[in-house]
């Protein structure tokens, strides 16, 4: 596979040309896509254009753009290669990684054939349905400390995946054995409006506030084992109010959510970590549906606990955003009216 970056053109258009070579047809045709959606897909992102010639693919646009659309080309042959595919969260991640989603640095303390992934470099992390893979540098960042921590932190706006990626890691690593049990918790608080009393049993009135997380859970089991394993107890999910008292041994723990917990709430859930257990802790400052003057129990941990070594913190702004586009818009707007 050679790499060529061809001086500007001379007609003052400042446009700079970038070529790779793909040996193999049959990849090259996936690598473009169905009727080269993929390729059509960076052109729009990267403004530059594509033109195939043979089995090379020439990008054309500023010498910059050229080079990371040949940096993202490289890349994703390079998973096809693998035996992986390439769609279009791929592309995106590759994009955001400028190239280089597979260049990850080994974290400590890796844990069993799950981390076999770092010594090669990719982030991946294995589950029943499907393999999912980090977006961002920052989202990679929070992957790696979540395997080779207890205790750890991911703090940021709504739909940077710290939730999805922290029972995506649970779910790995209950799989391979190294936890009895996944517990999936959040507080029980309404978004800004009354609901009043909810129909049904103590199932049918919390389900409501917990149904992020059976959406997560849904991606990672089939349906046959989820349904088989909250029904043995060794996937549990319950509100916040329901910790107290419990000692969490060889559990994955995770509370969602973490802004609406109150600073005593907090206190109690953190020291529920028993021995062989890890816990993740998700939340956004942005988002408190505590009453006012109460105060916020994920604040409170990060003044208090920011100094312990062990313990991990990540943060997420709107560039981690995977969501629709606009999400990240939105988040952006709010931030500068509130700014």
């Amino acid at each position: 596979m050679a790499t060529s970056l061809l001086p500007p053109q001379p007609d003052d258009t400042q446009l700079a040309e970038a070529a790779v070579e793909f040996p193999d047809n049959f990849l090259l045709i996936e690598l473009c896509g169905e009727h080269d959606r993929n390729l059509s897909e960076l052109e729009g992102k990267l403004g530059t254009q594509i033109l195939r010639r043979g089995n090379y693919l020439v990008a054309i646009g500023s010498a910059e753009a050229a080079k990371e659309t040949i940096d993202v080309l490289r890349a994703l042959y390079a998973r096809l290669e693998a035996g992986r595919e390439v769609g279009s969260a791929d592309i995106d991640r590759e994009l955001r990684m400028n190239g280089k989603g597979d260049g990850a640095k080994t974290p400590p303390k890796p844990l069993g054939d799950q981390l076999e992934m770092f010594r090669g470099g990719a982030v991946e992390i294995k589950t029943r349905k499907k393999m999912v893979e980090p977006r961002t540098a920052a989202q990679k960042a929070y992957v790696q400390n979540l395997f080779a921590h207890e205790l750890g932190f991911g703090i940021g706006p709504a739909g940077t995946g710290k939730t999805y990626l922290a029972v995506a890691v649970g779910v790995s690593m209950f799989i391979e054995g190294h936890v009895d049990k996944i517990i999936l918790s959040r507080p029980a608080v309404e978004a800004g409006e009354k609901l009043g009393y909810l129909p049904g049993d103590m199932k049918d009135k919390v389900d409501p506030y917990m149904q992020p997380l059976y959406d997560a859970l849904n991606d990672f089991l089939p349906a046959k084992q989820l349904a088989k394993l909250l029904e043995e107890k060794r996937i549990e999910i319950a509100p916040l109010a329901f910790m107290r008292g419990r000692t969490l041994a060889n559990a994955y723990v995770v509370l969602d959510e973490a802004q609406n917990a109150t600073s005593m709430q907090m206190k109690m859930f953190l020291t529920r970590l028993g021995e062989g257990s890890r816990m993740v802790i998700t939340g956004d400052r942005t988002q408190v549906d505590l009453p006012r003057g109460v105060q916020s129990g994920l604040q409170d941990a990060e003044r208090l606990l920011g100094q312990i070594g062990d313990i991990t913190f990540n943060y997420f702004t709107s560039k981690d955003v995977v969501r629709h586009p606009l999400v990240a818009k939105i988040i952006e707007a709010y931030e500068a009216d509130e700014a």
